[in-house]
């Protein structure tokens, strides 16, 4: 009797762990499909830039505005958050909780550091009279880099909330599996910002 009850308490915790894989998969895959609905509004976005960008009313065009030695900076911080990032997983997948938590801290910082330097762009763009009230173009601009940089936000917010959660619970395989939820998010964020540097601002620096 001993040797049956162990046999099914065996394939009792195997089909429990198979279940859990399973719903870890279908998270994953369940992202993948809200990414997917993010590029539709992402694009819908670049679409309406393309439009706009030459209507600017008489006012500035982006050779007049944009710095790009400073977005160059900007950039860099956001494409290397998302190598750290990298790294933060693959601590994750070898369960060292330190290392993942001192890599997504990096990550964070970096990835701060974008949203100041583009709040800093934003309020040095108003303040010399070149608000998204100004034409076409710079209304197109303000909403498609804005949308961008709301998306990093909610992507801090969350990093800041899974970090709380590593330190807290540690490395359980539905933490792994929304850190790698996140790290979807965030590698995403770093594609499309690839497509925004070269369509508006080196574009519209020539």
């Amino acid at each position: 009797m001993s040797t049956v009850s162990a046999q099914i308490d065996t394939k009792a915790v195997s089909h429990k762990h198979h279940e859990h894989h399973d719903t870890s998969g279908d998270t994953i895959f369940g992202f993948w499909l809200y990414l997917m609905t993010d590029c539709l509004l992402f694009a819908s976005f670049f679409a309406t830039y393309a439009v706009l960008f030459m209507n600017t009313a008489g006012g500035v065009s982006g050779k007049d505005i944009f710095e790009l030695d400073f977005v160059a900076v900007e950039t860099a911080a956001l494409l290397i958050s998302s190598i750290t990032f990298g790294f933060a997983m693959i601590a994750a997948q070898r369960q060292k909780k330190g290392w993942t938590l001192n890599w997504l801290l990096i990550t964070f910082c970096l990835g701060a550091s974008f949203i100041a330097m583009e709040l800093y762009e934003f309020t040095h763009l108003i303040e010399h009279g070149n608000g998204p009230q100004g034409s076409a173009f710079l209304s197109s601009f303000f909403a498609l880099v804005g949308l961008h940089g709301l998306h990093v936000t909610a992507g801090l917010i969350w990093m800041t909330v899974m970090m709380i959660e590593v330190a807290r619970r540690g490395l359980g395989n539905a933490t792994v599996t929304r850190l790698s939820c996140l790290s979807l998010f965030w590698h995403f964020l770093d594609i499309v910002w690839i497509c925004v540097f070269t369509v508006v601002y080196l574009m519209g620096a020539m």
